[in-house]
């Protein structure tokens, strides 16, 4: 009996490729006109879909700036939950190929920053959405890596995200044109297993937040990261 994977494979491209260019359209528009300005209905003719279309795809406007991170976290779930070998190296892998889409999708990833940078309540949502990559590999190597140090787990996981996160600002802000390659080999002088560390330095926890955030937000933020460890 034939396979129906390629059908399935070519369906969720479309389906992929039509939310891109609502997101694409919203992002426009917001840097533009503004978030607050921006309605759905202006947002649903530029795209050229219906207003229920729109909430069928989205649940607000908020949703809509983030939704290829959906995607991502879908893509990078289906890789670790197929990956075989080294969970270290799947797990920079994983990275690696999240941080290659962005690079085709870069002016979505460009106006999504510029458009983030300017409304409070879509940084507070940047940094959850972050979490969330953080929190799939790291349930991934406590799955793969039992008996290792969960703390261990914990700071490469943050180690590997800050690091794309570094070069993909660069790269949407037009300083840099490192791609995949470039941040493969920064991820694989990260140290693993606690290879590497220092006595003691089971102590420490990293923690990256943008630079923008007042102290209490941090401390806020930090400690409702802490409580879900």
């Amino acid at each position: 009996m034939p396979s129906d994977q390629p059908a399935r494979v070519r369906a969720d491209a479309d389906s992929t490729e039509r939310r891109l260019t609502v997101v694409d359209q919203a992002l426009r528009l917001f840097a533009e006109k503004g978030y607050e300005a921006t309605t759905v209905d202006e947002i649903a003719e530029a795209a050229g879909i219906s207003r229920r279309t729109f909430f069928r795809q989205f649940r607000s406007k908020e949703d809509v700036v983030f939704a290829d991170h959906e995607s991502q976290l879908i893509q990078a779930r289906a890789y670790l939950d197929a990956a075989q070998g080294d969970p270290w190296d799947a797990v920079c892998e994983a990275v690696a190929e999240v941080f290659e889409r962005f690079t085709q999708w870069r002016e979505i990833a460009a106006r999504r920053y510029g458009v983030v940078r300017q409304v409070p309540t879509l940084r507070e949502r940047e940094i959850v959405t972050v979490f969330r990559y953080e929190r799939l590999f790291t349930d991934y190597l406590r799955r793969r890596l039992r008996g290792t140090s969960d703390l261990t787990l914990v700071q490469f996981t943050a180690a590997v995200t800050a690091t794309h996160n570094y070069l993909l600002r660069r790269m949407v802000r037009g300083e840099s044109e490192a791609g995949a390659g470039d941040l493969r080999a920064a991820l694989a002088a990260i140290p693993r297993g606690g290879a590497g560390t220092a006595p003691g330095s089971d102590q420490m926890v990293v923690a990256v937040f943008p630079r923008d955030l007042s102290p209490r937000q941090v401390a806020d933020l930090l400690a409702r990261r802490l409580d879900t460890l």
